[in-house]
């Protein structure tokens, strides 16, 4: 940045002598004028003619020569500044991008994902325009103004001050319409903001659009949301369509106010006509820098209102911190001790003093209702949110003196949401083992039941699988979760209803696999079904938040709670298929 601010001044050295140059030319045809004109009729007059169009030619090539110079150190201007802020852009969208990536879920429940892409798109380009053409233009406009005015200044003080008499209306007019554009700006960022949300909630829902025939109301309500958008941005347009001709027409009235006082000085002798014709291109000269401060006010304005809206989530600490980096291996002994739960986002109490201990290696059954509290057991152990009471132990140690890295690295989990990236078949469950070869990834696919489903698709493990897994059966998309998460080989596995959308056949399949699989690990799977196949050390029964039983299979069926309902239920199923 100190080196463009370098080649803009050099640059602008080199403008500024132009207009000097060209006065002294117009003096020299001015002041021989009437001599060429004395010699009418002699050959004295060709030669004089002959030697004047040679200095003039030298003038005209030096003229060139200085813009060659300005144009080349112009170049060198943009190479540094509009690089810079082009530098400093790339290191702000990966600054962003990283912190999204540490903040917490309850950050995303309360922040829309249109919000977050307009913050790292929109508005980091909004900050670049500042930085970049902004910062350079307004370091143009005062460094050109530094030097004209010095130069003015040493011709005619009077004529500069005539000459710039129109420039205190100017600044009044700057700073009123700067105000305008700021609140304009941030009326029209947040609106767009909103566009963002609305597009990519319809584009990631569009199954259910269809499906219900809502395309015309939907296009409809985002017709009306563009239609502010597009109010918003004409009203701020009315404020530059407006500002610019103010500009272009005090410029104007600066040239008229050079020409009238000039020819009244070059009357009494003060200055020459060369110099009129000087100040009028130095005039010409400010044009575009004067005109731009509109501009560059909007710029800043909007760059200050899109830094606000970058900086509310760059400030923004997630409650999930990391307080260790202690990457041992993790044994897998589990305890909940008296914990409870409310949402931070939401207020809602999920768990009431739950109470639980799991030895390395055992497995259990977590068994309830929707909105019994279910996934949120599974959220605490991989700390997507911290315990409002009680406390967390694994191996003994609290969960949140953990190595948060390490922790979520030794647990494979399979959450109710499946959620695929749109890369192909393998390299989805290569997520859960980046240097996982060819051979890990079949063998895995195949223990989930998925691979022939996966060599059946028209490029096999190359398939991509389009956005959110759409190419893919619901079945598929968590047999293809289960093998990324078993890929990891982890010493705790939590399995949250990853068997909801598979046939019998292929469940016992499954469940075949993780009989021999769970077998030294310990291991969390969380149902509304009963599997018979899989013997659990404990069985709890939550409801409401809390645990309404506790116990192994032939306990919970002596209680004739829910459970034994639930297993009943199943057994008729079966009969009667």
């Amino acid at each position: 940045m100190l080196l463009g601010i370098f080649f803009v001044f050099i640059s602008n050295y080199f403008r500024v002598l132009q207009p000097q140059i060209i006065r002294q030319a117009l003096d020299l045809v001015v002041e021989n004028i009437s001599i060429y004109r004395l010699f009418g009729g002699f050959a004295s007059q060709t030669l004089l003619y002959t030697q004047l169009g040679k200095i003039l030619l030298f003038f005209g090539g030096l003229v060139i020569f200085l813009a060659l110079m300005m144009g080349f150190f112009m170049y060198f201007m943009r190479q540094t500044i509009i690089v810079m802020s082009r530098l400093i852009e790339y290191d702000l969208r990966k600054e962003i991008f990283a912190h999204y990536e540490k903040l917490d879920l309850a950050f995303y429940k309360k922040n829309n994902t249109g919000d977050l892409m307009s913050r790292i798109t929109e508005d980091v380009t909004k900050v670049r325009m500042y930085l970049g053409p902004g910062v350079l233009y307004a370091i143009n406009l005062v460094s050109l103004f530094i030097m004209v005015i010095y130069s003015m200044l040493s011709v005619s003080v009077e004529l500069t001050l005539y000459t710039l008499a129109p420039l205190p209306i100017l600044s009044l007019s700057i700073y009123y319409v700067s105000n305008l554009i700021n609140k304009k700006s941030e009326v029209i960022q947040r609106q767009l903001a909103n566009l963002n949300s609305i597009a990519q909630e319809v584009y990631s829902g569009i199954r259910v659009v269809k499906s219900y025939v809502q395309e015309g109301p939907t296009a409809k309500f985002f017709g009306i949301q563009a239609d502010n958008y597009k109010d918003d941005s004409m009203e701020l347009a009315k404020v530059n369509a407006l500002f610019f001709p103010v500009m272009l027409l005090l410029i104007g009235a600066s040239t008229l106010i050079t020409v009238f006082i000039g020819g009244i000085q070059v009357l009494k002798g003060n200055v020459t006509p060369g110099n009129i014709a000087e100040f009028v291109l130095y005039i010409n000269m400010l044009t575009w820098p004067v005109t731009a401060i509109g501009w560059i006010a909007s710029i800043v304005q909007q760059a200050s209102a899109s830094q606000k809206r970058i900086n509310e989530f760059l400030q923004q600490e997630t409650s999930i911190q990391n307080p260790v980096h202690d990457p041992k291996e993790i044994e897998g002994h589990v305890v909940f001790d008296k914990v409870s739960f409310t949402y931070p986002d939401t207020g809602i109490t999920a768990l009431t003093n739950i109470s639980f201990e799991l030895k390395k290696g055992q497995k259990m059954a977590i068994i309830g209702k929707t909105g019994s509290g279910k996934t949120t057991i599974a959220d605490l152990l991989v700390r997507m949110y911290d315990v409002s009471s009680g406390q967390i132990l694994i191996d003994g140690k609290a969960i949140d003196e953990q190595d948060l890295s390490n922790l979520r690295r030794k647990i494979g989990y399979v959450p109710q949401d499946v959620f695929l990236f749109s890369d192909t078949v393998a390299g989805n469950v290569k997520f859960g083992k980046r240097e996982a070869g060819q051979e890990e990834v079949e063998l895995y696919t195949h223990h989930a039941a998925v691979k022939q489903d996966i060599l059946d698709l028209p490029e096999g493990f190359k398939t991509m699988v389009g956005e959110r897994g759409v190419t893919l059966s619901g079945g598929q998309k968590q047999r293809v979760s289960i093998a990324r998460a078993f890929i990891k080989q982890p010493d705790i596995v939590i399995l949250d209803d990853c068997l909801s959308a598979v046939d019998t056949t292929t469940e016992q399949r499954i469940l075949g696999y993780l009989n021999n699989a769970l077998a030294n690990k310990t291991a969390i799977i969380i149902t509304h079904r009963i599997y018979s196949l899989l013997d659990f050390d404990q069985i709890i029964v939550l409801d409401d938040g809390g645990i309404a039983e506790k116990g192994t299979h032939q306990e919970l069926l002596k209680n004739k709670g829910y459970y034994f309902d639930l297993f009943e239920m199943q057994q008729r199923e079966k009969e009667e298929s």
